[in-house]
């Protein structure tokens, strides 16, 4: 039974109207601010109604940063993190879930640890891997007693060195894990009875019944993947490799560079990082509530 209470929800769509106003206010004013020059912009207090630069500013800053290429090494960073976590994870919750061995449980508790373990806080040995991927290799072979001249393998401005490490999903797997538990027994024994191996399972199965789940986590690793700063700004020494996240850092140069920050500029830089993660989030919407919420398997 569904009761009627108008005072309820009244109240409800008011909390709901304030939260979205408080959200949506600054994005409003960067997007004002993106508007005006920078006289305009640097006035106590700014205007609050849009001006006439929002061309002007937005072509000088494409031009200026070559956000073109910029944008599309963030596009190629962001659709591989993306593609790698959602394959590694069910790839990993499969194994857990579905094959019986002493050490799956172990493994799953050391995969779930690392939700503790931040990039930020396992960078440096990170980009030592990165630097030297044979380095790990020769340390093995050398514990074996055994000497191995393999040659250095840099990761170091390349899409490699900047996906790979970020590929490694904790979330995604403790996901798909929960949604692999509620397939029903009987389906993988009826699949069993079908002459179907476990690559057939997975691939006919489970991957079609996975898809409300694979579009959740596709939509939060394409923005976590967009917004990494740190990693890119630590591995790429040249600047045709940079993302469009690190090159906002160039737009307002600050006191060190011995010039004031040009605000109306760095504005619309900050709008135009925004939009490809809005819109993934926007055409994602329905497919990630139904991957969070979705209970008839």
């Amino acid at each position: 039974m569904i009761e009627r209470a108008p005072l309820l929800n009244a109240v409800t769509h008011v909390l709901m109207i304030a939260g979205l106003l408080i959200a949506a206010f600054p994005i409003y004013v960067v997007f004002i601010a993106s508007t005006h020059d920078l006289p305009t912009v640097n006035r106590v207090p700014m205007p609050l109604w849009p001006g006439e630069h929002l061309v002007q500013n937005y072509t000088t800053v494409w031009n200026k940063s070559d956000f073109g290429a910029k944008m599309i090494n963030s596009l190629i960073v962001a659709t591989g993190v993306t593609i790698g976590k959602i394959t590694l994870a069910a790839l990993t919750a499969f194994s857990i879930v579905f094959f019986r061995y002493r050490a799956r449980m172990l493994i799953f508790w050391a995969i779930f640890i690392t939700l503790m373990l931040p990039l930020e806080v396992r960078i440096v040995p990170t980009y030592a891997v990165a630097a030297d991927v044979a380095e790990p290799l020769r340390w093995l072979v050398w514990l074996f007693g055994f000497e191995l001249g393999i040659a250095p393998i840099n990761l170091l401005n390349t899409y490699t060195g900047l996906i790979l490490p970020l590929v490694a999903t904790a979330t995604g797997t403790f996901l798909y894990r929960q949604f692999f538990l509620t397939i029903p027994d009987t389906l993988v024994e009826a699949a069993r009875m079908d002459g179907a191996g476990p690559l057939r399972f997975f691939r006919e199965h489970l991957l079609p019944l996975s898809r409300n789940n694979m579009a959740a986590l596709a939509t939060i690793m394409f923005v976590y993947a967009w917004n990494q700063y740190l990693w890119p700004l630590l591995i790429t020494t040249d600047a045709r490799m940079a993302t469009a996240t690190m090159q906002l850092q160039k737009i307002v140069p600050g006191p060190l560079f011995g010039q004031p920050p040009v605000w109306n500029e760095a504005m619309a830089a900050t709008l135009l990082v925004m939009v490809p993660p809005l819109l993934v989030v926007i055409f994602m919407q329905g497919a990630f509530v139904r991957g969070l919420v979705a209970t008839d398997k």
